[in-house]
């Protein structure tokens, strides 16, 4: 009988198993923790939801809506209050939100009008040929000025990635950026033109994607797909060794009574680059997995506060605010959650969930909850008037959170590439090569379970194929 080992619990892993066990073939998974979802994890305490990690899902793709057909999550699927669609971004340390429209961009005093006209003329900026990686600091200074970088680009980067906009590549952090420039010569021009290409591919851009949650937050997500996975994952069982043999693959793992082996035709790994950096890999001519051990995660911590809504004086209605690093406050920035989805917080209350650490204060995520609580309400009370004790706390910290697509990326994807090409039957898919977002995740996922059964028939003789919603 076709089996396939997933290694790792996440949302990529879980993705594929999912569809993976759906096309008829042996699927067991081995998550190290005692749970699945990775960084997905709801708290649902005092009246309050927490999300420990990402807070939304982004329908970039249809295999998304797809993946919640297919598992019948679409009816506890929960769109955003429409009400809730302004994004902030802190200048001279008041929350402005930003414009949607041109008109709203000529008007607003987030930029300057220096600043405007150099965003104007973008689509006259030369675009550059010579093949040279930049870092998002230098593609955005080159083609739309300092100030949009300090002002927009540096918040945005600290949000998405919590990262340095100066080392961040822009081919391998923004690719699309990349390609819009290369492509259509202007990233204005891009947006206008590019669009039809995009709904050719069946894609949304980022910043138009629908996004989403479930009544009880994200958790909703790898648990149901855990639940149709049944007793095929395997909690607490970190994999140390692949060894390849003539049928497949021999794995060496904890269990239960100590150290115990599995065999399978194929192996996905859909863990961290740092874990797979570690595991020892039994090929002939396999390359050396040690050097991704290098790749950047800096930590991160989420601090979920709960107030009483009078003792916020920011009304909070919509998304949540960008803090650029040029306005000197520790928080990266905040999620106003009771404003997006609702059953976040009691009557009366709200959730605000702050992030702090990434690569600008890398020393502040690892604070005592306590430290980070008043830190955080420090800032908030500048930020949004904040007054008066929290009345809920949920601290999380991440030790390593995202992989940083810094410049010189593309020889760790090298590698992986490396390593997958050496030897038969050894599948690569996860956050650390397909995009750092919960969808670029779950899209990985979809694609290496469309790998793997491609290779390996099914086991029940059906032809491989996706259902339809």
């Amino acid at each position: 009988m076709n089996s396939v080992a997933v290694i790792g619990g996440g949302i990529t892993g879980l993705t594929a198993a999912f569809y993976l066990q759906r096309r008829g073939l042996k699927v067991t998974v081995y998550e190290a923790s005692s749970r699945i979802g990775g960084a997905i994890q709801s708290v649902r305490q005092d009246g309050y939801l927490a999300e420990c990690g990402p807070n939304t899902l982004l329908e970039t793709s249809p295999l998304i809506g797809q993946l919640l057909h297919d598992a019948g999550l679409t009816p506890r699927r929960l769109d955003p209050d429409p009400r809730a669609a302004a994004r902030y971004v802190v200048r001279d340390r008041h929350p402005l939100a930003m414009p949607g429209s041109v008109p709203g961009f000529m008007t607003t005093p987030l930029f300057s009008l220096a600043a405007k006209f150099a965003v104007l003329k973008e689509p006259f900026v030369p675009a550059r040929r010579d093949g040279v990686e930049e870092s998002i600091a230098e593609f955005v200074v080159r083609r739309l000025g300092r100030e949009f970088l300090d002002h927009a680009i540096d918040a945005l980067v600290s949000g998405i990635y919590a990262g340095d906009p100066a080392k961040l590549s822009v081919q391998q952090a923004f690719p699309k950026l990349a390609q819009l420039e290369a492509t259509y010569g202007s990233l204005i021009k891009g947006q206008m033109f590019g669009g039809r290409d995009r709904k050719k591919r069946g894609e949304v851009a980022k910043d138009r994607a629908p996004k989403f949650s479930f009544d009880e937050g994200l958790q909703v997500l790898p648990d149901g797909l855990g639940k149709s996975l049944g007793g095929a994952v395997l909690l607490g069982a970190a994999v140390s060794r692949l060894t390849k043999t003539s049928a497949g693959w021999r794995l060496e793992y904890r269990g239960g009574s100590g150290i115990a082996q599995a065999e399978h035709q194929a192996v996905v790994y859909c863990g961290t680059a740092f874990h797979l950096a570690a595991l020892t890999i039994d090929s002939p001519g396999i390359p050396n997995p040690a050097p991704l051990s290098e790749i950047r995660h800096p930590p991160v911590a989420s601090l979920v506060l709960g107030f009483r809504r009078e003792d916020v004086a920011h009304p909070c209605a919509g998304f949540g605010m960008l803090i650029p690093g040029i306005e000197k406050f520790r928080i990266l920035g905040t999620i106003f959650s009771s404003s997006l989805f609702p059953n976040r917080a009691p009557a009366g209350h709200v959730t605000l969930t702050s992030y702090i650490g990434g690569e600008r204060h890398p020393e502040l995520a690892a604070l005592p909850p306590d430290e980070l609580s008043r830190i955080t309400c420090e800032d908030l009370k500048v930020l949004l008037g904040v007054r008066g004790r929290p009345t809920f706390t949920h601290c999380f910290f991440h030790p390593k959170a995202i992989p940083q697509y810094n410049v010189g990326y593309g020889r760790y994807r090298d590698l992986m590439n490396d390593l997958e090409s050496s030897t038969s039957g050894l599948y690569l898919a996860g956050h650390y090569r397909d995009g750092i977002s919960l969808a670029d995740s779950i899209v990985s996922g979809c694609k290496v379970a469309g790998r793997v059964a491609q290779a390996l028939p099914p086991n029940d003789g059906n032809p491989p194929e996706f259902s339809k919603p």
